[in-house]
């Protein structure tokens, strides 16, 4: 059984007093949630402190993206050895990093594996922009991000796929959650023809894109959607923490 999983991407919000102030508005209402993995990823500035305030909550942290060299002459740049150690998880080829940054599917791919080198969580974003998706070529674009990534890969049985069509990000445009459950299936089959079927049964698939608490249980009854990578809502304390709850509450 895949354990549910909600991550929080502040993206560039907060800064220390502010990430302090949400972490422990999170912790604080949080609780003890059985059944759902809790993730927050703050800009790199917050991670220490963050990881302070979350200390024995069971609430894992992440990172929102990390370069693919050890270390060397790469100013501004943060390497995997860096988060080791510091965080759990780590998102790796998200569409803002990917259309504002210029990466692309190799520099996402050798992202992925650096941060598995060094025992990071790759959280591995995939979407189809509207153009794409308006042109019936969503198969298309997610087949060739997944495989650029993990083709002629050994198994990475820890990696996250969050599943982020650009179009719904932050735009209060939310898919469909059983065109979701589909798009989550086609991806599955994907990771097991590269990986095998027990491999790709094992990973689990979050859906991002204008999560809120008012949409998210349509998701979580999805069989293959495993929870949610969660943007602008992940800034209000409550917000978020009513995400995780109602989660729970509808967790398969």
């Amino acid at each position: 059984m895949r354990k549910l999983l909600i991550a929080a991407n502040w993206k560039m919000n907060c800064n220390l007093e502010e990430a302090t102030a949400l972490a422990t508005a999170v912790r604080e209402s949080l609780g003890a949630v059985v059944g759902v993995e809790v993730a927050l990823c703050p800009p790199f500035v917050d991670l220490q402190a963050v990881k302070a305030v979350l200390a024995e909550t069971g609430v894992q942290l992440g990172a929102q993206d990390v370069f693919y060299e050890d270390a060397g002459a790469f100013t501004g740049a943060i390497s995997p050895r860096m988060l080791q150690g510091l965080c759990k998880y780590v998102i790796v080829g998200h569409s803002e990093r990917r259309h504002i940054f210029g990466d692309t599917d190799e520099s996402v791919a050798r992202k992925v594996h650096a941060a598995a080198r060094h025992s990071l969580v790759p959280i591995l974003c995939i979407g189809e922009t509207l153009d794409e998706f308006e042109s019936a070529r969503t198969a298309e674009v997610l087949q060739r991000q997944l495989t650029a990534v993990l083709r002629d890969s050994d198994p990475l049985p820890e990696i996250v796929v969050a599943y982020e069509p650009v179009w719904a990000i932050g735009t209060g445009k939310s898919a469909e959650p059983e065109a979701v459950n589909l798009t989550v299936t086609e991806v599955r089959t994907l990771l097991a023809e590269m990986w095998g079927l027990e491999v790709a049964n094992g990973i689990r698939i979050l859906y991002g894109g204008s999560v809120n608490s008012g949409n998210i249980a349509g998701y979580i009854r999805q069989p293959e959607i495993d929870g949610a990578l969660v943007g602008g809502a992940s800034l209000r304390a409550q917000e978020f923490c009513d995400i995780v709850f109602a989660t729970a509450a509808t967790r398969r």
